[in-house]
């Protein structure tokens, strides 16, 4: 398998959401929920970052000898002011705008799928938008999490704004596993690669 994509160092994982508990369970907070997955499956807690408005963990991923420092990160601004987190924390840590990964809800996915890529729109992403202008770049990586389109003539602000329907949320931990496993990938194996595995039908 190629890692030739990969960038060596430490990785910056961005975990989107709305702080509080009326958004924990929403569309637009799944991003924090894919770090949350994370942060169990390595027994990891968060805590209070240094000279930024987030909780992070510091680890690795990976097997040991063959592992990688990841920072996960989830601000505690809302959603539309997560460029300001970003910015304090990729300085802090000293981590280039290559290495940095947000992980992210996406309305033109469908629901129960999970793409991969560097730079490219926001696609009226408020959070992306913002993270673009703070980093001045877009060429960062994102991990999309499939939310899927807003039913009818809904609103999509309201459609990202409320929680999973009964029946999306049957699936929505595979979902979440999935998107982790994405993260995993694309810090230990690079974009290229992960592309490959997490966008092919055989793929879960």
């Amino acid at each position: 398998m190629s890692t030739s994509d990969r960038s060596a160092g430490t990785y910056l994982v961005i975990g989107l959401g709305n702080p509080g508990d009326r958004y924990a369970a929403t569309r637009h907070n799944v991003g924090q929920m894919v770090l949350d997955h994370i942060a169990a499956a390595t027994r990891s807690r968060f805590s209070a970052a240094r000279r930024a408005q987030a909780v992070v963990v510091e680890g690795r991923l990976g097997l040991p000898g063959a592992d990688e420092r990841v920072v996960l990160a989830k601000p505690s601004t809302y959603m539309n002011t997560s460029g300001g987190p970003v910015k304090a924390l990729a300085s802090y840590y000293d981590v280039p705008p290559e290495r940095v990964v947000v992980v992210h809800d996406e309305v033109d996915i469908p629901f129960d799928s999970v793409r991969l890529k560097r730079g490219g729109g926001e696609g009226g992403h408020n959070g992306l938008r913002d993270i673009t202008k703070a980093l001045g770049t877009k060429d960062y990586l994102r991990v999309r999490v499939g939310v899927g389109r807003p039913p009818g003539s809904k609103d999509t602000a309201d459609f990202v704004l409320s929680p999973f329907s009964s029946t999306e949320r049957k699936s929505l931990d595979m979902l979440v596993s999935d998107a982790a496993d994405a993260v995993e990938a694309l810090v230990l194996q690079g974009l290229t690669a992960a592309q490959q595995r997490f966008h092919s039908p055989e793929a879960r």
